[in-house]
């Protein structure tokens, strides 16, 4: 495969046919959580939620990724029935307001994805790879849904503090392989199947750069490729002028770094922000340039720019 090139794949969202690869599709983040790292408590409300979702499809979002667990390091497990209480009010909100938007559920819990998927959800996210429940998987093949599989080591709660490991490349192809295998035993079709690296998921501030410098390696799975990299601690960091390593007191468990204040005393908390949204702009179009066909992002009208540049990169190598 030409490693410069994006190679193009057929998926079914919502009874549609979808082409990925030819541009690259947004995904806009909506986080219904009272914790989040970044935006935890602003869209708790159904009625803020909704009128943020609106606006993130508005802004560009091609897909809405619903979620009412935090997976932000150190947090903890959340039971069914709360998160059910947070999400589904909002998707079925915006299934009444967005009619033709794929929704995506983010969730590692079956029944939290069935009763999405009911309630006018059309993707399934698990930011688990099917490790924290298999049976996942069979909702996905039951509604036909794309199944998005992420790499994650460890679970949040500690993913942080455990070590590393040494070779983050050889992590990510037996972890995904182990993914990709339980999908396809559970029936799901392989042409329903996205893979998401996990970024900033058990990784060193290294590895995240070492992922996104080496993203075509993933291509040998010929499976479509979605990033998330949007206002992680990883980008962050080096925004704010750090090193790509940790220094002794950044090691696994320390502190994680909060949105707002990186960049210094300097600056106001909108030049800081101002600032991350290039950072993240940036790590954008590396993951493009790499050959993601999806970029999951909280900002989508920031970062459009940077989309839209990168895929007229790509189209200028073809």
């Amino acid at each position: 495969m030409d490693t410069k090139s994006r190679p193009q794949f057929q998926i079914e969202v919502g009874g549609r046919k979808v082409m990925m690869g030819a541009r690259t599709l947004i995904m806009g983040v909506l986080n219904v959580t009272p914790d989040s790292f970044s935006d935890g408590g602003l869209y708790l409300d159904p009625l803020r939620a909704l009128q943020r979702g609106v606006e993130l499809a508005r802004q560009g979002a091609d897909w809405i990724d619903v979620g009412g667990e935090s997976t932000r390091p150190g947090s903890q497990p959340l039971a069914a029935k709360e998160e059910l209480r947070r999400v589904l009010p909002v998707i079925r909100g915006l299934r009444r307001k967005l009619r033709d938007v794929p929704i995506s559920i983010d969730t590692t819990k079956g029944e939290v994805a069935e009763q999405a998927l009911r309630a006018g959800a059309n993707i399934v996210n698990d930011i688990s790879g099917l490790r924290f429940e298999p049976g996942l998987a069979g909702v996905a093949r039951r509604y036909h849904t794309p199944l998005i599989l992420m790499h994650i080591r460890g679970r949040p709660a500690t993913m942080q503090r455990q070590p590393f490991t040494p070779n983050i490349w050889r992590s990510l192809a037996q972890g995904l392989e182990t993914s990709i295998r339980r999908a396809l035993a559970a029936g799901v079709d392989r042409s329903q199947l996205i893979l998401d690296p996990g970024l900033g998921f058990g990784k060193s501030r290294r590895q995240n750069y070492e992922i996104l410098a080496g993203l075509e390696k993933l291509h040998r799975f010929r499976l479509r490729l979605l990033v998330g990299a949007s206002r992680k601690s990883f980008v962050q960091a080096i925004v704010a002028g750090e090193g790509l390593d940790l220094s002794r007191s950044q090691r696994p468990g320390a502190r994680y770094w909060p949105i707002a204040g990186t960049s210094g005393r300097r600056h106001t908390p909108q030049q800081n922000a101002d600032l991350l949204l290039t950072g993240d702009a940036a790590a954008v179009a590396a993951a493009i340039l790499g050959g993601a066909h999806i970029v999951r992002v909280h900002d989508p009208g920031a970062i459009l720019p940077a989309v839209r540049v990168a895929d007229a990169l790509l189209a200028a190598r073809r």
